[in-house]
């Protein structure tokens, strides 16, 4: 049975946890058992048990990914303990969360090689001391046929099929495969072989946040609260931040790259990045937001903002390298790093988007006559908007946006 509860006093000290718990949150359930949870642990010096499960799925991060780290981190600065869970049992079935097919399961080797280097990119965020790394085959392989089946007694189809892209995709006459309804099982169980007393994931995940608070209840346990975070929106200020959609930032970037593409948000968007990605206090924020209302320029806080994500991810003194290198190409000046290519091209020459592609100033020829049509594309410092410009034997500069350049030296073939 669960243990009855003692209620604690909600100290000025709770009541700032609190606080810290909600920044940037999109939904925290239920917010009274946090309190008493946080007001719990401040009373006896027991740290809560925090839970991110991680479904290795790809091996690198970018800045979208880091919301969530963060506010991991920011948990940990005040003294509770983090378990990074790695989802490789559960990698195997595969998340249908917010799919409307059923999405392919991960190759043992593969969720190996993808966890080892989230962990070593998340790592730049948490404190190992108080982390705690998983994995859901300790508790999940030992289960076997007869406890898979006693387990998912414990939870009904009707229940399953409250989750929204079930019940569509069961409408719509897309099939669901049996396997699918023990993906959140599984997550579920996770909270209750862990203890978890709260578990964080963002909005597309809350229906599996809350099959294991049903399944704690099921277990006897004091059921864990659940803290979902926003996505956040990337460098277009439109979508979320997405590698498919080229708006995003990796933390394993190059300090001068990523400190120009903070700096290329918009002053609005500015202060959700502030929300969640900096660990600025909640009063310096507000103290900046009155400074721009009483006329400083929003720069210099954005400024502060690409400095932080920066120094974070590569150190202070590559921060101030990168803000020196950024005041000069602001100025009209090139960067002194900027890489040399060289490579053959045909007696004619070649189209220009080519070269761009060559170069590795875009990823493809289509990304390359983009830039061209929109004037972003430069050669020698001059905007060339012609498709159908070649480039034959020759030194040149090219450029494209702000922060990306490159010399490049072309011979006949």
């Amino acid at each position: 049975m669960t243990e009855k509860k003692q209620n604690h006093p909600i100290t000025d000290a709770v009541q700032a946890a609190l606080a810290i718990t909600k920044r940037g949150c999109e939904e925290l359930l239920v917010e009274a058992d946090w309190v008493q949870k946080l007001a719990r642990s401040a009373a006896t010096g027991v740290p809560l048990r925090i839970k991110l499960g991680l479904d290795p799925t790809a091996p690198d991060i970018h800045l979208g990914h880091t919301v969530v780290l963060n506010k991991l981190r920011q948990l940990q600065d005040l003294g509770h303990t983090v378990i990074f869970l790695i989802g490789d049992f559960t990698s195997m079935i595969g998340d249908p969360s917010g799919r409307n097919a059923t999405r392919p399961p991960l190759t043992p080797e593969q969720i190996k090689i993808n966890a080892e280097t989230y962990y070593k990119q998340a790592s730049l965020i948490l404190d190992e001391s108080k982390t705690e790394i998983r994995y859901n085959s300790e508790w999940c392989d030992p289960l076997g046929a007869r406890g898979m089946i006693q387990l998912a007694s414990r939870y009904t189809v009707a229940q399953m099929l409250e989750r929204d892209d079930f019940t569509k995709r069961y409408e719509g006459g897309v099939p669901i495969s049996v396997h699918e309804f023990l993906y959140p099982l599984m997550q579920g169980y996770d909270s209750v072989a862990l203890k978890s007393d709260l578990e964080l994931g963002g909005t597309d995940q809350k229906f599996n946040l809350l099959v294991g608070r049903a399944l704690q209840k099921e277990y006897g346990q004091e059921p864990q609260c659940i803290l979902t975070m926003p996505l956040l929106v990337g460098l277009d200020g439109v979508d979320k931040m997405s590698k498919s959609k080229n708006n995003y930032i990796g933390i394993t970037e190059a300090p001068n790259d990523m400190f120009g593409k903070v700096m290329s948000i918009s002053d609005d968007m500015m202060w959700t990045w502030y929300d969640l990605l900096s660990f600025v206090s909640i009063e310096q924020i507000a103290a900046f937001k009155t400074e721009v209302a009483n006329g400083r320029n929003p720069r210099d806080i954005k400024v502060a903002l690409a400095q932080e994500i920066v120094a974070r991810f590569h150190g202070a003194a590559a921060a101030d390298e990168a803000l020196s290198a950024f005041n000069h190409r602001a100025k009209g000046g090139v960067p002194d790093d900027v890489p040399s290519v060289s490579f053959s091209v045909p007696a004619d020459g070649m189209a220009f988007a080519n070269v761009l592609k060559n170069t590795g100033l875009v990823e493809t020829v289509s990304e390359g006559n983009r830039a061209i049509d929109q004037g972003g594309a430069r050669i020698d410092g001059e905007a060339i908007k012609d498709r159908a410009h070649r480039l034959n034997a020759g030194e040149y500069l090219l450029q494209v946006g702000k922060r990306r350049f490159a010399r490049v030296t072309l011979t006949i073939e």
